[in-house]
């Protein structure tokens, strides 16, 4: 690869980052081209040199914003020695996930936009949900009941996650946190 491809490369993969942290935290309608590329010192002219259009970036800032939840979520796991599904619980209902959606799962910012996206968004929406539910229910040692309850406990933990963002009140953003942790464990 020659230099100008390489820093071309580093920069298409710069614009990405900043663009998947956006989605995260102003959903998939709100960023502007012109303030991405601004941000990532860029010109709005050099814009398509990396992408085909602003869908296109969106389009690949959701699928790299969804992507990166899978490592955090592995690492989560291995949080507490003696009960993974426990590390992975605290990890994700801790108030710090909440107050940082640029760096939190995307699961939760993105989901309503999935529903209504298109077919390419829907896809690479419910791959990160089966990684999930996967990696979730790989924590059980019952196999009976395994993906009904990695069914549910993603759906807490996500469901959670939005409603303590959502409120105004600190206590009861808290409070459903600490419960919904309770409750799963």
């Amino acid at each position: 690869m020659g230099h100008s491809q390489a820093e071309k490369a580093a920069t298409r993969a710069r614009v990405l980052r900043l663009a998947s942290r956006k989605v995260r935290t102003e959903g998939v309608t709100r960023p502007g081209v012109a303030d991405l590329m601004n941000e990532a010192g860029l010109t709005h002219g050099g814009f398509y040199k990396h992408f085909a259009s602003r869908d296109d970036l969106i389009a690949q800032a959701s699928a790299v914003a969804l992507a990166e939840g899978t490592a955090k979520m592995e690492r989560a796991t291995r949080k507490n020695d003696q009960n993974a599904r426990a590390g992975l619980i605290d990890a994700y209902l801790a108030k710090q996930h909440r107050d940082t959606p640029a760096t939190g799962c995307a699961l939760v910012t993105l989901g309503a936009s999935a529903g209504r996206g298109d077919q390419h968004f829907k896809d690479a929406y419910e791959k990160q949900v089966r990684t999930y539910l996967e990696l979730i229910a790989g924590l059980d040692d019952d196999t009976e009941n395994t993906r009904a309850e990695a069914m549910l406990t993603l759906s807490a933990l996500v469901g959670a996650v939005l409603i303590s963002r959502a409120v105004n009140d600190k206590n009861l953003s808290d409070e459903l946190l600490q419960t919904v942790a309770e409750q799963l464990r």
